[in-house]
């Protein structure tokens, strides 16, 4: 519930910030992709301003969001290979326990601990 509401709480001012941006700039602009010829370009665009605004913002988002993710790459890829190597330790340490006879979650027999766990007395 609480989720909505802060959601709310910021889509409905973004969006009325933005209606008003739409509104004050409706003046339409050409967009020429011909760096040689002003007069007569082999290729132009006539659009509303905050369309070209608003399409190169999200255009910028999205060219920024694809390096952050190749950047990442290396360290997703480490993560993989840290989560094989983790499985990889679970499946041998199963494998062991099963071996030794141990059954998960169980405690071994306290005279085979204490033989372990012997400290020896010190020397005089």
């Amino acid at each position: 519930m609480i989720h909505k509401v802060v959601k709310a709480l910021i889509l409905v001012p973004l969006a009325i910030i933005l209606i008003a941006f739409a509104v004050a700039n409706r003046q339409t602009v050409t967009v020429s992709f011909d760096p040689f010829d002003k007069a007569d370009p082999a290729f132009s665009l006539a659009l509303p301003l905050y369309v070209l605004i608003l399409a190169l913002v999200i255009a910028g988002v999205v060219v920024g969001g694809v390096a952050a993710w190749m950047r990442q790459g290396r360290w997703r890829w480490r993560a993989r290979l840290a989560e094989s190597k983790a499985r990889e330790l679970r499946m041998e340490n199963d494998q062991l326990k099963r071996r030794d006879g141990a059954v998960p979650g169980s405690v071994p027999p306290a005279a085979d601990h204490a033989a372990r766990l012997s400290i020896p007395p010190p020397a005089a």
